[in-house]
């Protein structure tokens, strides 16, 4: 008798963003991208750490409400400096501004993923801290980065995948896709907690845990 495989659930990111798209797609499994309808507004007195678990929740829970037979990925990810969160910049003027206040200084990333299916009522949520230390940049090495860059899009206007490196002293995570938007790690643990498991599909063993 042929052993019984559990069939492959569906894979959902819920989100926008591509760069977590790139990197969900470094596991290898089909999936498709929904935007999350999520009002971002921090509550009062929310802290970034907080703000960053309950987004990566809120979105993954508003596309598995339209797809509860899948596993919905959700996450997000919010810096912090001196206990405030810094968001993303939108333009030049707001990355000059977010460097020059982060330049010689700690800043924490605070970068959230959830995992959620509807219909074996999963739902989990971690959050993984990046800390990094920028150097003490001078007003031309911003110009010249955000010219060059132009990263009005990313939290903290560093893109550390690319030419944002250059800005570091130093990044310490135990994730290190986690500062680039989606850490992998925990997200493939959460994905076996949820019943899709990468390397046994790969094996085509289905996607049961």
């Amino acid at each position: 008798m042929l052993p019984f495989h559990s069939p492959v659930p569906a894979l959902v990111l819920a989100s926008t963003s591509v760069y977590r798209r790139e990197l969900l797609a470094r596991l290898r499994l089909p999936f498709d991208v929904l935007a999350p309808e999520v009002d971002e507004t921090p509550l009062p007195g929310e802290s970034p750490a907080a703000l960053s678990e309950r987004l990566a929740l809120a979105k993954a829970r508003a596309v598995a409400t339209l797809r509860p037979h899948a596993v919905v990925i959700g996450s997000d990810q919010v810096a912090e400096l001196d206990g405030q969160p810094i968001g993303k910049p939108g333009d030049h003027a707001g990355a000059v501004a977010q460097l020059r206040a982060m330049r010689g200084r700690t800043v924490v990333f605070h970068t959230a993923v959830a995992v959620l299916r509807h219909d074996t009522a999963f739902e989990a949520v971690r959050r993984v801290p990046v800390t990094v230390r920028l150097r003490a940049l001078s007003d031309v090495e911003i110009e010249t980065y955000l010219r060059l860059e132009q990263p009005y899009d990313c939290a903290g206007s560093a893109k550390c995948e690319a030419l944002g490196i250059t800005l570091l002293d130093a990044i310490e995570s135990d994730d290190p896709t986690a500062l680039i938007g989606l850490p992998l790690i925990v997200t493939s643990a959460l994905l076996r907690q949820a019943g899709l498991d990468t390397l046994a599909v790969h094996a085509g063993h289905g996607g049961a845990v």
